[in-house]
């Protein structure tokens, strides 16, 4: 059994977080979570759903979580978050693509439903998505959270904790786009998709285990805010500290505006 890295290990409400020395032991940490996780529900179901996030902070702990063995990957039926609207899937921001590159191409899911932004029905693709994911009722979904907060692409302008759609179409805020230029997924502000295709808030709330992989320095004032502000679709991630189980996996870049010595 690996060792424990977490240099703190605390809540928040019902959030579980954990502090580990560096991004490697964080993304480490969250794959063994993750793994845990799928065993166990490999053992009570036949098949079950798992929701996939995307973006810098998924790689290592994706690589971690196709290189462990034994998982029951052919009982799962695989989901993502988002989206962007006319996204082409062999563009390296393409989430689809994302995701066929460290997850699909690595391990022999029992089935993969994609969101295909390049539709000419979005609203179709919306509640297909949507029925789809209520026909599986995921039992895990691995996360992270965004720089303003966000989670999936409900952004602050967008998330509604009472949304009545599972999936819909989104109005992608300045800060959220600025970050997906900032981590080289385009090359500049203007390239990045005003609009996406995202699960809603409710939707992930209703998953029972959540668990979280955030990274780097340009998410500790996010951190900061999602445990010590109000529970807002200011910062939608303040749900999460009502959620039943759900467990945040922060490096110390991350933690830095909450333990400032760890840094």
């Amino acid at each position: 059994m690996a060792i424990s890295t977490a240099l703190h290990r605390f809540k928040v409400d019902g959030l579980n977080i954990e502090v580990h020395p560096d991004s490697a032991s964080a993304s480490e940490a969250a794959g063994r979570e993750a793994a845990q996780a799928m065993l166990a529900l490999g053992n009570i179901f036949s098949e079950f759903g798992v929701i996939f996030a995307t973006g810098a902070s998924q790689i290592e702990m994706l690589r971690a979580l196709t290189a462990t063995a034994g998982l029951p990957w052919n009982k799962i039926l695989g989901f993502h978050l988002d989206e962007y609207i006319a996204m082409p899937i062999d563009h390296p921001a393409s989430f689809r693509g994302y995701l066929r590159r460290h997850l699909l191409s690595k391990v022999p899911l029992k089935g993969f439903f994609e969101i295909d932004g390049t539709a000419d029905d979005l609203d179709e693709i919306c509640r297909q998505y949507a029925s789809r994911l209520q026909g599986a009722a995921p039992r895990l979904c691995l996360l992270g959270i965004g720089e303003n907060g966000h989670l999936a692409f409900n952004d602050p302008g967008e998330a509604d904790f009472d949304d009545p759609f599972d999936v819909r179409i989104v109005q992608l805020d300045v800060a959220c786009r600025e970050q997906q230029a900032s981590e080289g997924w385009f090359h500049s502000l203007e390239e990045v998709p005003e609009r996406a295709i995202t699960v809603t808030l409710p939707a992930l709330f209703r998953v029972p285990k959540l668990v979280l992989t955030v990274l780097g320095p340009r998410k500790a004032a996010a951190v900061k805010r999602l445990l010590g502000g109000a529970v807002s679709t200011e910062c939608p991630a303040t749900i999460l500290r009502l959620h039943p189980d759900a467990t945040l996996h922060l490096d110390r870049d991350a933690a830095a505006e909450i333990f400032p010595t760890s840094a």
